[in-house]
Protein backbone atom coordinates (compact mmCIF):
# COMPACT_ATOMS: atom_id res chain seq x y z
CA UNK A 1 0.00 0.00 0.00
CA UNK A 2 2.87 2.45 0.91
CA UNK A 3 4.57 1.83 -2.32
CA UNK A 4 1.50 2.55 -4.13
CA UNK A 5 0.88 5.40 -2.43
CA UNK A 6 3.96 6.65 -3.44
CA UNK A 7 4.12 6.18 -7.38
CA UNK A 8 0.75 7.84 -7.39
CA UNK A 9 1.52 10.84 -5.04
CA UNK A 10 4.60 11.83 -4.47
CA UNK A 11 6.41 14.03 -7.04
CA UNK A 12 8.87 16.03 -5.34
CA UNK A 13 11.06 15.68 -2.28
CA UNK A 14 8.74 17.45 0.49
CA UNK A 15 6.18 14.97 -0.25
CA UNK A 16 8.76 11.95 0.16
CA UNK A 17 10.00 13.26 3.16
CA UNK A 18 7.25 14.82 4.62
CA UNK A 19 5.12 11.06 4.06
CA UNK A 20 8.40 8.85 4.45
CA UNK A 21 9.94 10.34 8.33
CA UNK A 22 7.11 10.01 9.94
CA UNK A 23 4.44 7.99 8.43
CA UNK A 24 6.75 5.02 7.39
CA UNK A 25 9.26 5.20 9.80
CA UNK A 26 7.10 5.26 12.45
CA UNK A 27 5.86 2.29 11.02
CA UNK A 28 9.12 0.13 10.44
CA UNK A 29 9.83 0.96 14.59
CA UNK A 30 6.52 -1.27 15.10
CA UNK A 31 6.77 -3.69 11.70
CA UNK A 32 10.94 -4.05 11.49
CA UNK A 33 9.68 -7.20 9.30
CA UNK A 34 9.48 -4.51 6.70
CA UNK A 35 12.65 -3.29 6.86
CA UNK A 36 13.40 -5.62 3.58
CA UNK A 37 11.08 -4.41 1.58
CA UNK A 38 13.36 -1.36 1.28
CA UNK A 39 16.00 -2.89 -0.14
CA UNK A 40 13.43 -4.01 -3.27
CA UNK A 41 12.74 0.29 -3.02
CA UNK A 42 16.22 1.21 -3.33
CA UNK A 43 16.31 -0.76 -6.70
CA UNK A 44 13.26 0.83 -8.38
CA UNK A 45 13.23 2.77 -11.64
CA UNK A 46 11.36 5.42 -9.61
CA UNK A 47 13.53 8.13 -8.15
CA UNK A 48 10.98 8.42 -4.98
CA UNK A 49 10.99 5.13 -4.12
CA UNK A 50 14.70 5.51 -4.04
CA UNK A 51 14.92 8.28 -1.98
CA UNK A 52 11.77 6.69 0.52
CA UNK A 53 14.46 3.79 1.42
CA UNK A 54 16.71 6.12 2.53
CA UNK A 55 14.35 8.33 4.63
CA UNK A 56 12.16 6.14 6.14
CA UNK A 57 14.77 5.22 8.03
CA UNK A 58 15.99 8.81 9.71
CA UNK A 59 13.69 8.74 12.37
CA UNK A 60 14.83 5.33 13.68
CA UNK A 61 18.45 6.11 13.08
CA UNK A 62 18.37 9.12 14.84
CA UNK A 63 17.08 6.57 18.30
CA UNK A 64 19.74 4.68 16.72
CA UNK A 65 18.06 1.68 15.46
CA UNK A 66 18.20 -0.15 12.26
CA UNK A 67 22.15 0.42 11.79
CA UNK A 68 22.66 -2.77 10.06
CA UNK A 69 19.85 -1.71 7.75
CA UNK A 70 20.91 1.92 6.77
CA UNK A 71 24.10 0.30 5.78
CA UNK A 72 22.41 -1.82 3.16
CA UNK A 73 20.40 0.81 1.90
CA UNK A 74 23.37 3.17 1.64
CA UNK A 75 25.15 0.18 -0.09
CA UNK A 76 22.07 -0.45 -2.55
CA UNK A 77 22.15 3.66 -3.55
CA UNK A 78 25.59 4.14 -3.15
CA UNK A 79 26.33 5.31 -7.11
CA UNK A 80 22.73 6.21 -7.49
CA UNK A 81 22.98 9.34 -9.97
CA UNK A 82 19.90 10.98 -9.30
CA UNK A 83 20.81 14.37 -6.83
CA UNK A 84 17.38 13.67 -4.87
CA UNK A 85 18.60 9.87 -4.25
CA UNK A 86 22.07 10.77 -3.29
CA UNK A 87 21.19 13.77 -0.71
CA UNK A 88 18.02 11.32 0.50
CA UNK A 89 21.12 8.38 1.55
CA UNK A 90 23.42 11.41 2.57
CA UNK A 91 20.93 12.83 5.25
CA UNK A 92 20.30 9.03 6.34
CA UNK A 93 23.91 8.55 7.12
CA UNK A 94 24.28 11.69 9.03
CA UNK A 95 21.32 11.23 10.82
CA UNK A 96 22.74 7.22 11.81
CA UNK A 97 26.14 8.88 12.29
CA UNK A 98 24.53 10.95 15.81
CA UNK A 99 24.57 7.43 17.33
CA UNK A 100 27.46 5.53 15.11
CA UNK A 101 29.89 8.53 14.09
CA UNK A 102 32.59 5.64 14.00
CA UNK A 103 30.71 3.43 12.02
CA UNK A 104 29.29 5.95 9.69
CA UNK A 105 32.69 7.36 8.87
CA UNK A 106 34.33 3.74 8.22
CA UNK A 107 31.89 3.69 6.10
CA UNK A 108 32.47 6.42 4.31
CA UNK A 109 35.83 6.41 4.34
CA UNK A 110 35.83 2.50 2.58
CA UNK A 111 33.25 3.99 0.04
CA UNK A 112 34.39 7.70 -0.68
CA UNK A 113 36.00 7.12 -4.29
CA UNK A 114 32.82 5.75 -5.14
CA UNK A 115 30.08 7.71 -3.06
CA UNK A 116 28.98 10.98 -5.23
CA UNK A 117 30.44 13.85 -3.03
CA UNK A 118 27.10 15.21 -2.86
CA UNK A 119 25.79 11.87 -0.57
CA UNK A 120 29.71 12.07 1.36
CA UNK A 121 28.76 15.89 2.30
CA UNK A 122 25.69 15.28 3.57
CA UNK A 123 26.50 12.46 5.50
CA UNK A 124 30.00 13.85 7.57
CA UNK A 125 28.03 17.39 7.79
CA UNK A 126 27.87 17.16 11.78
CA UNK A 127 30.99 15.04 12.15
CA UNK A 128 33.65 16.19 14.06
CA UNK A 129 36.42 18.23 12.18
CA UNK A 130 39.43 16.22 11.60
CA UNK A 131 37.06 13.49 10.68
CA UNK A 132 35.68 15.66 8.07
CA UNK A 133 38.71 16.49 6.49
CA UNK A 134 40.03 13.14 6.44
CA UNK A 135 37.26 12.20 4.63
CA UNK A 136 37.30 15.11 2.18
CA UNK A 137 40.74 14.74 1.45
CA UNK A 138 41.82 13.19 -2.02
CA UNK A 139 43.92 10.36 -1.41
CA UNK A 140 47.56 10.20 -2.97
CA UNK A 141 48.94 6.70 -3.35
Amino acid sequence: MFEKWINQYVHNWAACDTFCNHTLGEFLEQHPVYLSELKNWAQSKNRWLRRAAAVSLIIPAKAGKFFPAVCGIADLLLEDADDMVQKGYGWMLKVAANRHTREVFNYVMKNKTRMPRTALRYAIEKMPEAMKRKAMAKDVR
